[in-house]
């Protein structure tokens, strides 16, 4: 019976100094892996930190941390050479806001030619919005697109167009709809076929670019940019880790400046990922004109968009952010009102004078 009991003792004890050399490995994997991710991490804040500028709205960083409505100006500046994010004009502008009770989010592009008064400059000007990004930067872009839309826009993104290119690279390429056939003769020949195709950086960017070879013209590129843009958010929130999503942000930083510390970057990856799951798109729709302004001897090619119009879009994302329609009055709509005899119903160009406006 001694002899039993000893070695039922002895094998006890082996298994216990097994299951603890076990659980000793164990976490040391864990350490490892911790570790790893948190010099992944800190690399990452490190780099995000310097696209970072300071968004004097405090009451923005409280929306995240209270996981409220909130709205991004996306600006893509289109400048020719990577890393110049602070000069051109930002030929995309896209309102996103979302919503993460009812886990919606919406994108609505503004054409780059669209009439609006440039709001901060010290005298009164109106020109083409897309403008506004060269005059004052992206603080200036966020309150000239407030002030037309009556809505708060409470962040900015900027991205220069090569950006684009390694933000889809980033994600492992993205998957889009193409909806009809074309080559894009003025980014370098790429063909594209109709249907569902995966496309790396490179064939994205081209895609997004395409302009005069669609039938819808800047309105058809508009189409495609949010399709883009859709794509890269459903590939970003498909990752299972922060460290995979620091490592995007990594990948990004010498081509982005932002008012969104890496720390609320955070806060909208963990928590408001889900509204990705329902995108809509649409786009503030105007007509063409060629418009005399006084800084020019000639007139210029515009997108005047009516009232009825503007306040659609107003409504549509006011109602995104859980804020009361209000009707719109503004420099546009004033300029409207001094033009009564343009068509807004036909298709045609005609001429529309904008003037200095009685502040």
């Amino acid at each position: 019976m001694v002899n039993r009991s000893t070695s039922g003792t002895s094998k006890k004890h082996k298994s216990h100094k097994v299951l603890k050399v076990l659980l000793l490995i164990f976490s040391l994997c864990l350490m490892s892996v911790g570790v790893y991710a948190c010099k992944y991490y800190t690399e990452a804040r490190t780099k995000i930190n310097k696209t970072f500028r300071p968004n004097h709205d405090k009451n923005a960083d409280i929306r995240i941390k209270k996981k409220q409505n909130l709205s991004v100006l996306i600006l893509g500046i289109d400048t020719g050479e990577e890393g110049r994010i602070d000069r051109g004009n930002s030929d995309t502008m896209i309102v996103a806001t979302v919503n993460p009770d009812d886990k919606k989010m919406q994108l609505v592009s503004i054409p780059r030619d669209t009439a609006a008064q440039i709001c901060g400059n010290k005298e009164f000007k109106m020109t083409k919005i897309n403008a506004a990004y060269n005059i004052g930067g992206a603080p200036m872009a966020k309150r000239t697109v407030s002030e037309l839309l009556n809505v708060p826009i409470n962040y900015y993104i900027t991205l220069d167009m090569k950006g684009l290119e390694k933000v889809v690279n980033a994600v492992g390429g993205i998957d889009v709809d193409v909806p009809f056939t074309f080559t894009s003769e003025a980014t370098g020949g790429q063909t594209f076929n109709k249907g569902m195709r995966h496309l790396d950086g490179g064939m994205a960017l081209a895609y997004s670019r395409m302009r005069h070879e669609d039938p819808d013209g800047d309105y058809g590129r508009q189409k495609r940019q949010q399709q883009v843009i859709k794509a890269i958010i459903q590939r970003a929130i498909s990752f299972n880790g922060i460290q995979h999503f620091s490592g995007l942000l990594d990948s990004i930083s010498s081509s982005m400046a932002t008012d969104i510390s890496f720390d609320n970057m955070v806060g909208l990856f963990n928590n408001y990922r889900s509204a990705a799951d329902n995108m809509s798109s649409d786009s503030l729709k105007g007509q063409n004109a060629w418009v005399q302004t006084p800084d020019y001897d000639f007139p210029l090619s515009f997108q005047i968009v009516s009232n009825t119009e503007l306040q659609r879009v107003s409504d549509k994302l006011r109602t995104g952010l859980g804020l009361e329609k209000t009707p719109i009055n503004n420099a546009e709509t004033k300029e409207n009102a001094l033009n009564p005899n343009f068509k807004f119903d036909v298709t045609y160009d005609q001429n529309y004078v904008i003037q200095p406006l009685d502040q």
